[in-house]
């Protein structure tokens, strides 16, 4: 067996199928390139003939170094030959290399979905493949169900695979379609088909409704299989499909596979990974292995402590490796070794005894309900309040937010939010009056109005995501007096994001809290004196 294995990306196409998930054209070749930057083997772009965001794909479809356009079919229909087919057409005649054609391979959807005779479906895999290994450079088939329809009927199964493969077909793909396949399942059964079909030959495409599919795509690899499916992300429909940007690293680092990407290729899959969240308007998942934000962080003082010393006390690979970073937490389980480490990612340098004060105070503070393991910008500014090294830019000294429910001029129901802000800036008292689309969007405006005269930096940044929790009430209260923290992302117009955080029992209060924090942290990084 060749040690090599092939990597077929289908975000674009099965991806597509996620809930809330709307490619543009520019998306597709947008991701399609990226995909090929990294080393990719194959871009599956979508369906042509399916919509039109595909067919204006493969239309103009984007130029890539080295991976391989695919193309997205199903089989010809029953009763029709190959060559007339108009579900074939727009594949063949598209500028994809490569045709991957999806077909039957369970014989319970042969009798109940397409109530044809089993050998009529076996004819349509071969006439289809041997069509399209004479159109394109390469033709696959995508035995759809088949780890279902192995266990149901084996000798059919492998009749279908078995055709596909005598037709010519580059790869046949393994497809866990219902997802309900568990890896020792895929493993014994991929065993037993490499006796039929060489597994230089076979592919694996699982879908995650067990939370397996990665794991399936891995056993299906140690049983023989050299090309793998998946998705950035675990993107697609139900639960999603396998998720390419841990089976990569997971081949590469763990398993020693050579694959198309090299080591900087690999340094480039956290990006890979966010711009697919960026294009999507998204948040991404922190927790995600390997690329995720919270992959490499570390909490408990005890683990930040050993990790200071040698990483891999607590990290299974170096974060670089996958273009990830290690991120050390400051929260109420933080001990000294968490803050020294946030402070020295930071570049602050601190004296041992303002250091102490600034452990009691971020514990006394997320005691509060204060939470900065999300907002670092919080934590900066509060290390340089206790260093005494920057600014207070201006003071907020009364703000009224009010909020009125009526029929506009057209007779329909509105919602307006007013805020009225008075601050204190360079020595000056400053009023101003805002409308906004809810109340915090009117304080936004209203306090920017106030200060950007004084502080022009501020007029680029804006608010990207908003984030209320109420917290459970302190013991031996009513009940009724929970406290609110608010969490507030930021940008700039450069692309760089900051969180901060208001805690208040009051949710206006906490919004300004953590507005204000937003301010002062771009101020403060601008070198804004």
């Amino acid at each position: 067996m060749s040690e090599r294995i092939y990597l077929f990306d289908t975000t674009l196409r099965d991806g597509a199928q996620t809930q809330g998930v709307d490619f543009s054209v520019a998306d597709k070749v947008a991701i399609a390139q990226a995909l090929d930057r990294i080393g990719v083997d194959y871009v599956e772009g979508g369906w042509p003939g399916a919509n039109p965001t595909d067919d204006a794909f493969f239309g103009d479809p984007p130029e890539l170094q080295t991976a391989k356009l695919v193309a997205f079919g199903m089989t010809r229909r029953p009763g029709r030959s190959a060559e007339n087919d108009p579900g074939l057409a727009p594949l063949l005649t598209s500028k994809a290399t490569a045709m991957c054609l999806v077909g039957k391979s369970w014989d319970f959807h042969v009798d109940v979905a397409l109530e044809i005779p089993h050998e009529e479906n076996v004819a349509m895999i071969a006439d289809s493949i041997r069509l399209a290994g004479q159109r394109k450079p390469e033709a696959m088939y995508d035995a759809e169900h088949f780890f279902d329809g192995w266990k149901a009927n084996k000798a059919f199964t492998l009749s279908c695979v078995k055709a596909a493969y005598e037709a010519g077909a580059r790869w046949i793909v393994l497809c866990d379609t219902n997802g309900g396949t568990l890896p020792h399942e895929v493993e014994a059964i991929v065993r037993e088909v490499t006796e039929h079909i060489p597994g230089d030959r076979l592919g694996i495409h699982a879908h995650n409704d067990t939370e397996n599919a990665v794991a399936n795509s891995l056993a299906a690899i140690r049983a023989g299989v050299r090309q793998v499916q998946g998705t950035i992300n675990g993107l697609g429909e139900r639960c999603g499909n396998a998720n390419i940007c841990s089976l990569i690293p997971s081949l590469m680092l763990k398993m020693g596979f050579e694959t198309g990407i090299s080591h900087d290729g690999l340094k480039e899959l956290t990006h890979l990974s966010r711009l697919l969240d960026e294009r999507l308007e998204r948040p991404s998942n922190r927790h995600q292995a390997y690329v995720g934000a919270a992959a490499f962080s570390h909490k408990g003082g005890l683990h930040v402590s050993a990790v200071a010393k040698d990483p891999r006390t607590y990290e299974h690979i170096p974060p670089e490796t996958v273009g990830n970073r290690r991120h050390i937490v400051v929260s109420d389980q933080a001990g000294r070794s968490n803050v020294v480490a946030r402070l020295e990612e930071s570049g602050i340098e601190m004296e041992e005894a303002a250091l102490r004060r600034l452990l009691e105070d971020v514990k006394d503070r997320e005691f509060q309900g204060y939470a900065y393991d999300g907002a670092e910008a919080s934590f900066e500014l509060l290390a340089h309040h206790a260093k005494g090294d920057v600014p207070d830019y201006f003071d907020i000294s009364r703000f009224r937010v009010m909020d009125e429910r009526r029929h506009n001029a057209v007779g329909k129901l509105i919602t307006e939010s007013e805020a009225t802000v008075q601050v204190e800036v360079q020595g000056r008292q400053v009023m101003r009056v805002a409308m906004g689309n809810g109340p915090v969007n009117a304080l936004d405006t209203a306090l920017r109005e106030a200060v950007c005269e004084i502080y022009p930096d501020l007029t680029d940044m804006q608010l990207v995501d908003y984030k209320v929790r109420i917290l459970p009430p302190p013991k031996g209260s009513t009940g009724t007096d929970a406290v609110t923290r608010v969490t507030i992302e930021s940008e700039d117009e450069m692309g760089h994001r900051w969180s901060t955080v208001g805690v208040s029992a009051n949710i206006i209060d906490a919004s300004v809290i953590a507005l204000y924090d937003a301010y002062a942290y771009k101020l403060m990084r601008d070198g804004v004196r």
